[in-house]
């Protein structure tokens, strides 16, 4: 390592550490919390990701337990010994589990074939029920008319078994952006979304200012959060601790807080994923791609900062 590096680094890590007591006052000011009971139902759950953990699942829910998790939030396995894996991991730590299911294929019928099989899968097995069916649904290119299938199976399915099936905001796919997502709210009635509008503010270049409107429509179809900290250059901020983000930071806490208000009013469960990613959702540094903060410990940050703020 260069001299010139070595002094950049520990100047870096310098610098983090003076700023970190004005990011958490940061974080103080986000005020009111919304705490309290709330009415009989209601129910916070906080799941951890394993995008990015290197260890086995059972490392995996070991470290989310011990953290202080509810659950995970995990792709549901096709293979037989990694649905056991998972399932004997899950009752060995005690966890909760929401599966995420999608597809991958550039072509509409594959790809809804692989979509129906995969949720089916999910929603049927009798080991242990999810607390919710996280769809990757659809693709950006597919019209409108091509997407609307895997909308209908899925509302089919949820009535069919009784576990929530959201849509997530999620670029590359059907609800990619918060116009899109508009048009397939006003067509059913029964459309449930996960709320990751961190890619729609990527998406639309803004902190969605001037489509106030359409996000309101939005937050009242949320089933599911997923707590990422998005900007308009970007899915994800490298650190949401930093001061520099605390606008942004407060955007995306005021959209959170409206969903957790009306489910804490409704007597309702809310479930909320801390998914911050690895390189290269987590920005690095040239030529080592090393990451500019720690994943793990900003996803438990995160949660321990909501399970304060909606306990």
């Amino acid at each position: 390592m260069s001299i010139h590096r070595r002094r950049f680094l520990q100047t870096t890590a310098t610098t983090t550490a003076a700023f970190m007591l004005s990011s958490l006052e940061s974080f103080a000011d986000l005020s009111p919390a919304i705490t309290g009971p709330g009415e009989t139902g209601y129910e916070l759950i906080i799941l951890a990701t394993n995008w990015g953990f290197t260890g086995s699942i059972d490392q995996f829910c070991a470290a989310a337990k011990k953290e202080g998790y509810d659950g995970i939030e995990v792709w549901w396995p096709t293979g037989q010994k990694e649905q056991d894996e998972l399932f004997t991991a899950l009752k060995k730590h005690k966890l909760a589990v929401g599966f995420l299911c999608g597809g991958s294929q550039a072509e509409q019928p594959a790809h809804l074939k692989t979509f129906m099989e995969m949720v089916t899968a999910a929603t049927t097995q009798t080991i242990q029920k999810p607390l919710y069916i996280n769809c990757h649904s659809g693709r950006d290119h597919f019209s409108q008319e091509l997407n609307r299938p895997f909308i209908e199976f899925t509302n089919r399915q949820s009535v069919k078994t009784g576990i929530p099936i959201c849509h997530e905001t999620h670029r590359g796919r059907m609800l990619f952006a918060a116009h899109v997502t508009r048009a397939f709210i006003k067509e059913y009635a029964d459309l449930r979304l996960t709320f990751d509008v961190s890619h729609w503010c990527n998406v639309h270049e803004s902190m969605l200012a001037d489509q106030a409107e359409t996000v309101a429509i939005a937050l009242e179809r949320v089933s599911h959060i997923h707590a990422r900290i998005g900007h308009p250059e970007g899915p994800q901020v490298n650190d949401p601790r930093a001061p520099e983000w605390a606008d942004v930071l407060k955007q995306h806490v005021t959209w959170w807080d409206t969903i957790v208000q009306r489910k804490k009013k409704a007597g309702e469960r809310v479930t909320i994923l801390t998914e911050f990613g690895p390189p290269d959702y987590m920005p690095t540094l040239a030529y080592t791609r090393q990451p500019l903060a720690d994943q793990w410990a900003i996803n438990v940050f995160m949660m321990q900062f909501l399970r304060k703020r909606y306990q």
